[in-house]
C-alpha cells in the first residue's frame, strides 16, 4: 500500500520548491517575472493573498492556467496554504508542458510568518458574485477585477445621448460610484435617444430621472446627481472625488475646459460625439498621448458645427458610441487591453463601417505641453465664439 505521505515525497522530489525569501525577492511588477498563482479555496484567500497573485483555485487550475498563463516556458510559481497542494499543482502544470514551475515552500502560512507583506480582497457577496457571475468566470476580470468595478467612480459629462447608454452600461457592470453632470430638464425631443429617460419624466431634471434608472437597474450603484452647468470655478470639485471622466458632452466650451482640467488633474477622458449619421471616440490619457486640444486646436467657426438641435441625430447612433465609451472605460478600471488613446475610432452609421485614424500629441500644444500646474481654466464661451 501506497500512503499520501509516500506520494507526496516522491512529487517534492521530482518538482522544484522555492522559499519565500526567493519568491519575494523575484515577485514584482517586470514583464520577465514569475507568475504567482494562489491555489488556495476561496475561504482562505479572503484571509489575505501576496500581491500580483493570480488566484485559481486548486479544482480550476488546468481548466484555467492556459488563459492566466498562455506561454509554456513562463516561468511559474504556485503557492497554496503550506505547500502541499502546490506541489501536487506544480507537477500537474509540468505535465501539461510548463517548463518552469515551481510551489513556493511552507505556502501563505510561511509568508506571513516571516512578516511579509501580503494584501486582504474585496469580498463580494453570495448576492454579488450571482449578480455578476459571468464577469467573474473571465479569468481577466475575475472577482479582483469585479472588486475593482465596484470600487471604482466614473463621471460622465451628460445624462444625454451619449450618457444614457454609457452609464446605464456602467451600472450594470458593477461601477460602484457614477457621477453625472446635467443642467437640463427631461424634454419630449430627448425619449428619441436618451433612453435614461421615460414619459413619466417630462420636466424632471436629468440627473434626478438618470438616477431613478440606474439605481432600479443596479442597488449596488451609488449615483451622484450634479444639477449645474461645469464652469471654470467648479470644474476641479467636480472632476476630483472620480478615477475616470466620459464625455458627453454636446458643445465645444464644455469639451475645451473639461480637457484642460482632467489634465490639471491627471484624469483620463474618455472622449465622444455623434453628428447626424456619424460618431466618433477616443481616450486621452495624461502623459501618455494626445489631448483634446492636439485633436482640435481651435474650434469650428459658428455654423460650421450645428448641434444635433440643429441638425438632427440618428436615434439608434448614440447608443452604439455611448457603448463604445463604455468599454474603454471599463478597460481602464480592469487594466485590460488597449485603449483607444492615440487612435479616433470613427463610425459611420449608414454604411456600418468603422475608420481608425491615428492620433499623434502635439508637442507645441497649447495645454498638454505645459506642467499641469501652470494650466490656467478659463470658461471657453468667448474663445468659441458663442458668447452672448
Amino acid at each position: 500500500m501506497v500512503s499520501f505521505s509516500d506520494v507526496l515525497q516522491k512529487v517534492k522530489k521530482a518538482i522544484r520548491e522555492v522559499s519565500v525569501e526567493e519568491t519575494r525577492a523575484r515577485s514584482s511588477d517586470a514583464p520577465d517575472a514569475p507568475v504567482l498563482i494562489d491555489v488556495r479555496e476561496r475561504d482562505e484567500y479572503e484571509q489575505g493573498f501576496i500581491p500580483r497573485a493570480e488566484w485559481v483555485p486548486r479544482g480550476f487550475l488546468e481548466l484555467r492556467v492556459e488563459d492566466i498563463v498562455p506561454e509554456r516556458d513562463r516561468e511559474v510559481i504556485i503557492y497554496c496554504a503550506g505547500g502541499t497542494r502546490s506541489a501536487m499543482a506544480a507537477r500537474s502544470l509540468e505535465e501539461l508542458g510548463y517548463t518552469k514551475v515551481s510551489s513556493m515552500a511552507g505556502g501563505f502560512r510561511a509568508w506571513k510568518n516571516a512578516g511579509y507583506n501580503f494584501e486582504r480582497p474585496r469580498v463580494l457577496t453570495p448576492e454579488q458574485i450571482k449578480r455578476y457571475s459571468r464577469h467573474i468566470m473571465l479569468p481577466e476580470v475575475g472577482e479582483l477585477g469585479q472588486g475593482k468595478l465596484l470600487d471604482a467612480k466614473v463621471l460622465c459629462i451628460g445624462a444625454g445621448g451619449l450618457g444614457s447608454p454609457s452609464s446605464l452600461y456602467l451600472a450594470a457592470a458593477g461601477v460602484g460610484t457614477i457621477g453625472l453632470v446635467d443642467d437640463d430638464l427631461v424634454d419630449e425631443s430627448n425619449l428619441q435617444r436618451q433612453v435614461l429617460h421615460n414619459v413619466e419624466r417630462l420636466g424632471m431634471p436629468k440627473v434626478e430621472s438618470a438616477r431613478k434608472t440606474l439605481q432600479a437597474l443596479n442597488p449596488d450603484v451609488q449615483v451622484n446627481g450634479h444639477q449645474t452647468r461645469m464652469t471654470s470655478e467648479n470644474v476641479l470639485d467636480l472632476l476630483a472625488n472620480y478615477d475616470v471622466i466620459v464625455d458627453g458632452a454636446d458643445n465645444f466650451p464644455t469639451r475645451y475646459l473639461l480637457n484642460d482640467a482632467a489634465l490639471k488633474l491627471g484624469k483620463p477622458v474618455i472622449h465622444a460625439s455623434i453628428f447626424r449619421f456619424e460618431g466618433q471616440v477616443t481616450t486621452f490619457l495624461p502623459d501618455e498621448g494626445p489631448c483634446y486640444r492636439c485633436l482640435y486646436p481651435d474650434p469650428p467657426p459658428p455654423g460650421m458645427a450645428p448641434s444635433c438641435q440643429e441638425a438632427g441625430v440618428l436615434g439608434v447612433l448614440p447608443g452604439i458610441v455611448g457603448c463604445l465609451q463604455a468599454n474603454e472605460a471599463l478597460k481602464l478600471i480592469l487594466g485590460q487591453g488597449k485603449s483607444l488613446s492615440g487612435r479616433l475610432l470613427v463610425f459611420d452609421a449608414l454604411g456600418t463601417k468603422f475608420r481608425q485614424l491615428k492620433l499623434r500629441k502635439d508637442p507645441s500644444c497649447r495645454v498638454c505641453s505645459k506642467d499641469p500646474k501652470d494650466i490656467e481654466l478659463i470658461d471657453y464661451e468667448a474663445f468659441c465664439s458663442i458668447g452672448g
